[in-house]
């Protein structure tokens, strides 16, 4: 399954997505993690999620950041939860090919049990029509 939290830069994707991460990791099963553009936000989750500041990686292109989604998969195998702050970022996903990487994390949540929820810079008008059914809120 995949959620989307869309919206342009500063309107606060990124208090609601930990507010979810917080939330899910109280009923989760398994392992959540939280991948972000950097350390900033580790006072704000909870202790029992794991939080990887994407930068400290060489992930310079979306086919890097697919592989070092599949390697973190790869290696829990009980991974419940994923929650991507900062998308086009820490992806390096341009816009045009935002339809292309969702539906490759579409398919990995599907293959791997993973359930991805995402903060994009994006407004909800722009993202792909496949994925504006799992816009869970526009801000």
């Amino acid at each position: 399954m995949i959620q989307i939290i869309s919206g342009v830069k500063g309107k606060g994707k990124t208090k609601f997505l930990i507010q979810k991460a917080n939330e899910a990791v109280k009923s989760a099963e398994g392992s959540v993690v939280y991948l972000d553009k950097n350390n900033k936000h580790m006072y704000e989750l909870s202790n029992r999620i794991r939080l990887i500041n994407v930068g400290d990686y060489p992930i310079d292109t979306y086919d890097a950041f697919l592989g070092f989604i599949c390697g973190l998969i790869s290696q829990d195998n009980d991974l419940q939860d994923m929650f991507l702050d900062s998308f086009l970022t820490i992806g390096s996903v341009s816009e045009e090919y935002v339809g292309y990487i969702m539906s490759k994390l579409t398919d990995i949540s599907e293959r791997f049990g993973v359930n991805f929820t995402v903060s994009i810079s994006m407004d909800a008008d722009s993202i792909p029509d496949d994925f504006k059914k799992d816009i869970v809120i526009s801000l």
